[in-house]
């Protein structure tokens, strides 16, 4: 999750006005919060081993309030970047409300209840195929680390995963990542010590070069990240607004990445009790965000999903763990940044992979479902094309246009609705549960999957719900599931 973890910083960062001890700083605070909500989210949310990190979500409303006319008058940069981190920050703490009473009233348990395998199934397909622009697409800025790394990553985890230098253990299967990164990191660092990229153009020099010596400069051997550490939230109505689009986007985006993880962790699918309560967690996430100032919203990481299935290892103590590993290297400044000087080519060449198994998982819901029924086949299609089509018309129009679609004037208005369609699992999951649940809907009950579906409804439906659900500590006692 280091890729999304430096690139969402290192975009907009500067756009605010900061400088590379700002970048270190935002991407310290975010790997920091990032471990606590993980934390939180192992042990008192849904309890499925998700890894919860920054968003991709949040990038429209973000850069909506960034070119706040107020804040773009502020002539000196530095200050213009505090004042636009602190209503960025108000911006979040308001709107994490949002999932919180979604989550905490029961409501996004209820609206599940329209949810078939059916319905999911491109959802769930979305939430991989949706990042198609952050995989061969940067690989190829940097195809002579990029695709090495691919390959690399394909050999040891398919290829070479039977075999055991320790008997015991499948190191190359359980290890791919730990194995690959370092290697062709080493590789690439060769590379630009040569002077491979001395007379490149300027995004292949960004793409693979590692030598990022000003920012491990910049940043601290120790600093702890701290509640409004950037000084007191503004907070302005129309900010919250357009950011609530993101929280709406966050929550449809987890609810498909936690199907697909309870599937890769061989557990059932979360009840309708557990999805409310790993939102209403993922709220209170979110309010940590805005409070330690990490720039962006939380949502599950969808690379550590497709890692469940890479490395088959689907344990909460392993993501527990690995949430206090991210505290730690994000306490020392100097390892994080030494971390950002990973080329983003190496991070996408895992995204081929990781992106595409999940999005193979939300297909495999299709096995539920009558596949020879027409009705089902258009739901399915549909879904699909435009879940992708849609959003790379708004996010292709936001590139030449640097506005979204959307042009009304009122700014906060058309950040929300470019925010929302700018997401395929949020256009598949508007297309394939309102098309499923008004079309021939008492007909199509067992085509659509509902007799294996309904069972996992609700906590009592399966025994096995409490062995993969039960909180901790002997809570559910007072927090009975309902």
């Amino acid at each position: 999750m280091l890729g999304t973890t430096v690139m969402i910083p290192s975009a907009l960062v500067p756009l605010m006005g900061g400088s590379d001890g700002d970048k270190i700083r935002v991407i310290q605070t975010l790997l920091f919060v990032s471990g606590i909500n993980t934390l939180l989210q192992a042990l008192f949310g849904t309890r499925l081993p998700a890894v919860v990190g920054g968003s991709f979500a949040y990038i429209i409303p973000i850069i909506y309030i960034i070119g706040d006319s107020s804040l773009q008058r502020i002539t000196e940069p530095h200050e213009r970047f505090l004042q636009t981190m602190r209503a960025i920050q108000g911006a979040m703490i308001t709107s994490s409300s949002l999932q919180i009473v979604l989550g905490y009233s029961q409501v996004w348990g209820l609206f599940s209840r329209f949810f078939s395998p059916l319905g999911m199934a491109p959802v769930v397909g979305l939430v991989g195929l949706g990042l198609l622009d952050r995989g061969f697409l940067l690989v190829g800025n940097c195809v002579e680390i990029g695709i090495p790394m691919l390959l690399i990553v394909i050999l040891l985890s398919q290829y070479l995963k039977h075999v055991r230098l320790v008997r015991t253990v499948p190191i190359f299967e359980r290890f791919t990542v730990l194995i690959c990164v370092p290697i062709i990191w080493v590789y690439a660092h060769i590379l630009t010590s040569a002077g491979a990229y001395r007379n490149t153009h300027v995004i292949t020099q960004l793409s693979c070069r590692t030598d990022r010596a000003r920012l491990i400069y910049a940043a601290p051997w120790f600093k702890v990240p701290y509640p409004l550490q950037w000084g007191k939230p503004t907070f302005n109505a129309g900010h919250t607004f357009a950011m609530m689009s993101a929280v709406l986007v966050s929550t449809i985006e987890s609810t498909g990445a936690y199907k697909a993880a309870s599937r890769l962790a061989i557990a059932t699918p979360p009840p309708a009790y557990v999805l409310s309560r790993g939102i209403g967690w993922q709220g209170i996430g979110i309010m940590l965000d805005g409070l330690c100032g990490s720039l962006t919203g939380s949502t599950v990481s969808v690379e550590n999903v497709g890692l469940l299935g890479l490395t088959r290892v689907g344990s909460r103590r392993v993501v527990q763990f690995s949430a206090g590993i991210m505290i730690f290297f994000s306490i020392f400044g100097k390892f994080g940044a030494l971390f950002a000087s990973i080329p983003v080519p190496i991070f996408a060449a895992l995204y081929c992979v990781l992106f595409g198994l999940v999005a193979s998982v939300g297909l495999s819901f299709l096995q539920f479902t009558n596949m020879n029924s027409m009705r089902n086949l258009f739901i399915t299609g549909l879904s699909l094309f435009l879940g992708i089509s849609v959003p790379q018309y708004f996010n292709q129009f936001s590139l030449t246009s640097r506005h979204g679609p959307v042009q009304t004037h009122s700014g906060w208005f058309n950040a929300f609705l470019n925010t929302i369609f700018s997401s395929p699992p949020t256009v598949g999951l508007i297309v394939a549960v309102v098309l499923d649940n008004t079309i021939e809907v008492e007909k199509s009950k067992k085509d659509r999957g509902m007799p294996w579906w309904a069972k996992f409804r609700t906590f009592r439906g399966d025994n096995r719900n409490e062995e993969f659900y039960t909180l901790p500590f002997n809570l559910n006692r007072f927090f009975p599931p309902t």
